[in-house]
């Protein structure tokens, strides 16, 4: 992953642009350094050309600059700056020239390489997990172009970092021993039907590994967009059908290509087409495309004849045209401006990729399939690094629509597996999509023809306050308080008319939050309804619900499961469960009943499959390993902990749809499977036209043994999106929450301990 990071080659700063700026301007050569006149620039311009941003407080008559995680403030007329909060001797100082501040050309230079931020280091050894680079990536297509398995035009679903051995990574980040393994870069070619797995060795620079799976769809790739596009508003039938809907410019026909699952033949599509749906919207010049469906019209492309192979139509429903913009009614800002201020600079910092912040480090990074992966995370207790989890990120996701119309039954988005989630990650605004004091990192990815394509700012770092940690007050005695900090991760991933915001979120009381959101552009069926007054209301809204006029918002579903490679004090873990329960009182006394707490050890991968209830605790215990009071240690596992839309206990088909036959991931929140280094995927690798379950329920098949044993736990968990009209034209974002707890991890509350304290009692 590449990052933005200050000490990083900036821009020239005495370039032409700079020059020219001066003299438009007219600034004079007042100022002085190193016994010359100093050539002054404006501010502002001069900031921007090097990604910071300027604010000025009037009150203080301070100028803040801001640049990923430094922070600036300067005065006019002093010529010491503070940066961080701590001061640097500028040579120049900042001046106001006629009401606008200038700075010398060497001002950007002297603060930004400073020194004085330490929130970015440079890493001495590299992590074995960090991502290829983009030297890598080039090197790797390079091998691959020159060896003896080369074809032209080759298209790439992925070029990634090989994944190294567990037990060798968590030796080099916990016991710090060198890590001497050769890189290897894994890649995915895409041909026709064929799906093209392979590696090189990067040492090498040779291809190792070329292995040919047939009959296997692969994923959507960008030229499959650009392919349906052109071979739809191309197609004189198509032309034809859309003209019988008043439309005459077929320029302002926009495509969306859509994966079309699997029937069993009854869509009258075979396995071995590779064809995608086509679905059609109207660009009305109002920027907001998908309120203009072109409904009861489906288009088959076959990507490899590049030509429709059948073209679906229905009823004639007009085409919605009232304009429905996205951007705001009144672009003027309502709020005064809410800061957040960090004068002393940041509270984590990060070496390479690797992040820490209080008792936390971890290794962060961006995978092309499920997006942002946390790994080697651990919690430093009383001294101790210990292990929490190895590795955490999205596994998959489904989106099953409930509309049976020929528009909308193949509708079961699996967004990661199908598009590939991290190829489509949204940059980050700051101040907007994150708060001001977020950092913003770059990625590199490999894009579908091999070449290394930056990702700017796709991942956000940033602390926020988050209520108080704890308090008591006793009478007549001072008050007990703290304030609780949280480190948010976040990274957000466009899939179509759909962004989702995806936070893993830091507690330092061990608590870590996995939260998904949903916004974007609800998916909308063209009706001929206006209100529900009208006489095709009901059957309009069957499956739906109208949210403008001759819109429905159709009914469907979010659901989300999260790979986490958890590692709770080792790798020997087991899943408890601990039921309270309503027991007859044999003590005596006016009480008839009591309660009492039933613990079991799941043994199995079947018996650990399960619906949640959320009266059972769920833990991932360690056996091996007690806190003070001889407890074994655990983190307990809460799929659902809050949501505004009802939550998915499963998906809301009938149990012989086709759709449970390709997947069980969604029908059960709670899985739990003995750790596989090839099971990486709740849907299996190849979902995409898939007709059997490759995924979590072939996992399962042979229902290992998990007691005690390395351990891996799928947490489902979603919504179901019954639309409202709050939520069109723009949905607010709608968030569902997960939570892994520590369970007797600690001794005792871990924001009030110190490392100052004794030796923890834990045993090994």
């Amino acid at each position: 992953m590449k990052y933005n990071r200050i000490t990083q080659s900036l821009k020239k700063w005495a370039g032409l642009n700079l020059t020219l700026a001066t003299v438009l301007f007219g600034f004079n050569q007042q100022a002085f350094a190193h016994g010359q006149a100093a050539e002054m620039v404006p501010l502002y311009q001069n900031m921007d050309d090097f990604g910071a941003h300027v604010k000025k407080d009037d009150f203080t008559n301070t100028y803040t600059i801001s640049k990923g995680s430094l922070i600036v403030r300067a005065k006019p007329n002093s010529d010491t700056v503070l940066v961080n909060g701590k001061p640097l001797k500028v040579s120049v100082p900042l001046i106001e020239k006629n009401g606008k501040p200038v700075v010398s050309k060497e001002f950007a230079a002297e603060i930004f390489q400073s020194g004085l931020d330490q929130t970015f280091k440079v890493e001495a050894v590299p992590h074995p997990l960090n991502g290829l680079n983009a030297q890598e990536i080039t090197q790797a297509f390079d091998a691959i172009s020159k060896s003896k398995y080369a074809y032209k035009n080759m298209r790439f679903s992925e070029i990634k970092l090989k994944e190294p051995e567990k037990e060798k990574v968590w030796d080099f980040f916990i016991h710090h021993k060198d890590y001497k393994e050769d890189r290897v870069a894994s890649f995915t070619l895409l041909k026709g039907k064929q799906v093209i797995e392979g590696e090189v060795d990067l040492k090498n620079n040779k291809v190792t590994k070329w292995d040919v799976l047939e009959n296997t769809h692969g994923m959507v790739l960008y030229d499959d967009m650009v392919t349906v596009q052109e071979v739809v508003t191309k197609d004189p039938n198509f032309k034809k059908a859309v003209a019988k809907r008043g439309i005459t410019d077929i320029t302002k026909v926009v495509t969306t290509p859509l994966t079309v699952g699997y029937f069993g033949g009854k869509d009258g599509l075979d396995k071995e087409l590779n064809v995608l749906k086509v679905v059609s919207y109207l660009d009305t010049g109002d920027g907001n495309y998908w309120a203009h469906p072109i409904e009861n019209l489906v288009a088959v492309v076959d990507l490899d004849k590049k030509k429709i192979i059948k073209l679906e139509e229905g009823a004639i429903i007009p085409v919605p045209m009232a304009p429905r913009p996205i951007t705001a009614k009144n672009k003027i800002n309502q709020f005064k401006p809410l800061n957040t201020v960090e004068p002393d600079g940041k509270n984590f910092s990060i070496t390479g990729q690797t992040v820490h912040w209080g008792p936390w480090c971890f290794h962060v990074g961006l995978d092309s399939r499920v997006g942002l992966q946390l790994s080697t995370l651990t919690y430093k207790d009383k001294g101790v690094k210990r292990k929490v989890m190895y590795e955490g990120n999205l596994g998959g996701m489904v989106v099953p629509y409930g509309d049976p119309d020929m528009g909308w039954y193949f509708k079961s988005y699996l967004d990661s597996g199908e598009y590939g989630m991290g190829t489509l990650t949204s940059s980050i605004e700051r101040g907007i999509d994150a708060p001001d004091n977020a950092v913003l990192l770059d990625a590199v990815l490999a894009d579908y023809t091999g070449q290394p394509t930056v990702i700017p700012n796709a991942i956000a770092i940033f602390e926020r306050y988050a209520g108080p940690e704890y308090k008591h007050q006793e009478m007549n005695q001072p008050n007990v308080s703290a304030e609780r900090r949280e480190l948010v991760v976040r990274w957000i991933s466009t899939v179509g008319n759909y962004d989702y915001i995806f936070d893993w979120v830091l507690n330092t009381n061990g608590v870590i939050g996995i939260n998904a959101g949903a916004t974007g552009i609800e998916a909308v069926k063209g009706v001929k309804a206006r209100t529900m007054h009208d006489e095709t209301a009901k059957e309009d809204t069957r499956f739906g619900t109208l949210i403008d006029h001759n819109i429905v918002g159709t009914t469907h579903q979010h659901i989300y499961n999260f790979r986490l490679d958890l590692d709770i004090d080792g790798p020997k873990n087991s899943f408890m469960e601990i039921d309270p329960v309503v027991v007859e009182n044999t003590r005596g006394g006016p009480r008839t009943s009591a309660m009492e707490t039933k613990e079991r050890i799941i043994k199995t991968e079947q018996q650990a499959a399960q619906k949640f209830d959320p009266s059972t605790i769920r833990l991932i215990t360690n056996t091996n390993v007690e806190n003070k009071m001889g407890n074994p240690v655990s983190y307990q596992i809460i799929p659902f902990a809050g949501g505004t839309h009802p939550i998915a206990k499963g998906a809301n088909f009938a149990p012989d749809e086709w759709l449970f036959k390709r997947l069980s991931f969604m029908d059960k929140q709670i899985w739990v499977t003995k750790r596989d280094a090839n099971e990486k995927f709740p849907e299996g690798k190849y979902s995409n036209r898939s007709s059997s379950d490759t995924g979590l329920g072939q996992f399962v098949k042979n229902n290992d043994n998990i007691e005690n044993t390395d351990l891996v736990v799928w947490m489902t968990t979603g919504t179901t999106h019954v639309a409202r009209a709050e939520e069109w034209p723009i949905m607010p974002t709608e968030w569902v929450y997960t939570l892994l707890k520590p369970w007797n991890f600690f001794d005792s509350t871990p924001t009030l301990a110190s490392d100052s304290e004794q030796e923890s009692a834990h045993k090994h």
